[in-house]
């Protein structure tokens, strides 16, 4: 694209020909934001490097790995992918089936769980 075609959008090229002038992507103004969102990332992180090296049951650390997982995905999805402005409708049609896919992943390592204590 040439310069001139640049300027008269407001953006600059970035190679990405759907997302190239979508002011959000080139203001500086959203910095902050992107900072906060590392901040905040970094520390549920280092919270969860944390509790790696306590003494809580196995079990416990395990589901507040699966916790903490989602928390931080979900956290990305709604900021990092607009979901979190989208209309009601287009959120729960994303939301609705990730969380039957964690009821079932929760399901199967509740019964992995009670078929391991069987054997």
């Amino acid at each position: 694209m040439s310069d001139q075609n640049n300027e008269h959008h407001g953006g600059y090229y970035t190679g990405d020909v759907h997302n190239q002038f979508v002011p959000e992507h080139y203001d500086p103004k959203n910095r902050k934001k992107i900072w906060t969102t590392f901040w905040i990332l970094l520390a549920v992180t280092i919270f969860e490097v944390a509790i790696a090296f306590t003494s809580l049951s196995k079990e416990l650390l395990m589901w507040t790995f699966v916790l903490l997982t989602i928390v931080k995905s979900g956290y990305i999805v709604g900021i990092f992918m607009h979901l979190k402005s989208e209309k009601k409708s287009l959120q729960y049609s994303i939301l609705l089936p990730f969380l039957l896919i964690v009821y079932f992943i929760a399901m199967a390592i509740a019964e992995g769980n009670y078929l391991h204590k069987m054997f």
